[in-house]
């Protein structure tokens, strides 16, 4: 079974736990994924455990990564985007082209946890949630885990320029990750079932689902694209987009529940 990691919120900061067991006060993620990659699983394993993790649990993600992500990488994410844009021809391009989309979604301190709220923008009419697969990817590039993510998004901002696509995308409330990292190489997250529930008022006003097997391109392709050019000394998260679009006629509202289970990994949020 692969390791979890959990990050709490304890009387004394935040702490990070494996596999349900407090991990020393001074571990970091950013130096754990700093260290070689060779060693860096059997390191972890050595470390010392504490007692059992039962504090509230935080966004698995420290103040000093960043959250990125990866846009039309489905092929139902590039029909959606095609038929909300003016501009069709973009999404068109960059899904058949070798170059992909991909663009800074949050810092880390910015990254809402499991339970946290989510926010959609008050000047946008259209939005959605996207339920993604999320990278761990180390200092050195190479995935080290996943975990859940959704990148809530304004489809009406987006959809009127995609050169809006930065106010679509990145504001508070706009991203959210968790519950935990499972720790697994790229080779174990080629078909993970994805699906996503909205509910409001207690009943399921949306459901859909996906498969990670559907996304176009690599994982570690991705990976390898994000850090061409970037150096991200303390590892990354990098969201390989959605495959889960709600229809025109869907938007979120303020008190809905979304509910992201990607094998297991199951995150909630309520929309503030």
């Amino acid at each position: 079974m692969p390791a979890h990691l959990t990050r709490h919120a304890t009387a004394d900061g935040p702490r990070w736990a494996l596999d349900g067991h407090y991990l020393p006060a001074d571990f970091t993620l950013g130096d754990w994924l700093a260290w070689p990659q060779a060693d860096a699983q059997a390191r972890l394993a050595a470390l010392p455990r504490g007692g059992a993790a039962d504090a509230p649990l935080l966004a698995p993600i420290e103040d000093t990564q960043e959250a990125w992500a990866s846009g039309v990488t489905y092929l139902s994410s590039r029909m959606a985007r095609e038929a909300e844009s003016q501009s069709a021809d973009v999404y068109q391009k960059v899904y058949a082209a070798e170059r992909p989309e991909l663009f800074f979604k949050a810092p880390g301190w910015r990254v809402r946890g499991p339970g946290d709220g989510i926010r959609i923008r008050a000047d946008s009419h259209w939005n959605v949630p996207e339920p993604e697969l999320v990278l761990l990817i180390d200092a050195h590039g190479a995935i080290r885990g996943c975990t859940a993510g959704n990148d809530v998004s304004s489809r009406s901002i987006e959809g009127e320029n995609p050169l809006y696509l930065p106010q679509a995308k990145v504001y508070d409330g706009a991203c959210a990750i968790g519950p935990s990292i499972r720790l697994c190489d790229a080779g174990m997250l080629r078909d993970l079932p994805i699906a996503l529930d909205i509910a409001r008022g207690g009943a399921t006003v949306f459901a859909g689902a996906t498969r990670t097997s559907q996304i176009k391109r690599g994982l570690q392709e991705l990976a390898d694209w994000l850090f061409r050019e970037l150096a991200f000394p303390q590892g990354a998260f990098l969201f390989t987009g959605t495959g889960v679009v709600p229809g025109e006629d869907f938007t979120l509202q303020a008190g809905d529940v979304v509910r992201i289970d990607i094998d297991g990994l199951l995150l909630e949020n309520p929309v503030r």
